[in-house]
């Protein structure tokens, strides 16, 4: 009964352990799907000031979603956006809208 209890509770440490690993896998993805917007948005959403490309950092997550869709549809015009937005699933593109909306504007 004991070994009964020291298993179940091995196979639960297991699975906890598991679950932490995705998690993180899933977190470190996000941040380089974002680090992709550094180049021209800033380092963690933060645009150089008097840039007119706008910071992502703090920008509300429907917002952004909405502009990426337009930038990927065509709808919105832009020089290198329309392109890059492209390359982003829908999912992604929400990730990062939840991802950039939590990180504060400075």
């Amino acid at each position: 009964m004991m070994l009964r209890a020291l298993f179940s509770a091995a196979l639960l440490a297991l699975g906890a352990g598991t679950v932490q690993a995705q998690e993180a896998g899933k977190i470190l993805h996000l941040k380089a799907l974002a680090a992709t917007c550094a180049n021209c948005h800033g380092t963690g959403g933060r645009a150089i000031e008097g840039s007119a490309v706008p910071g992502l950092a703090g920008m509300p997550a429907t917002y952004f979603t909405e502009q990426m869709k337009a930038f990927k549809s065509g709808a919105r015009q832009a020089t290198v956006m329309h392109q890059l937005a492209k390359g982003y699933s829908d999912a992604q593109i929400e990730q990062m809208a939840a991802y950039f909306s939590a990180l504060p504007r400075h």
